[in-house]
């Protein structure tokens, strides 16, 4: 299977604002919602039955893709496309994370 995972850096130096984030993200019909989680707290391997779009905020995230024997780690204005069904797993960096989340 092909890896339908996309992440899309943010393609300036200075990070977005939360608000130019959540913009976006109704922008393009999503109810996004925040979360937050203190430094190196771990996410086990799980999956949805919706597809995920989340944006860093702050701090930083990895996300493990074990189907397809890779990590992508997440900072302030990274955008991940995760496709229903697809198991990940995730790890906090250092200085915690907040995101944003809309299901689409």
């Amino acid at each position: 299977m092909a890896d339908p995972v996309k992440v899309t850096p943010w393609p300036d130096n200075d990070p977005p604002s939360r608000d130019q984030l959540w913009l976006s993200m109704t922008d393009e019909g999503m109810s996004p919602y925040a979360w937050s989680n203190g430094p190196h707290d771990v996410y086990a391997a799980h999956s949805h039955t919706f597809n995920k779009v989340i944006y860093v905020v702050s701090g930083s995230i990895t996300f493990g893709l074990p189907e397809f024997q890779r990590n992508v780690t997440l900072f302030p204005g990274d955008r991940l496309d995760l496709p229903k069904g697809i198991v990940h797993d995730a790890i906090v960096g250092r200085d915690g994370v907040v995101c944003l989340e809309g299901h689409c």
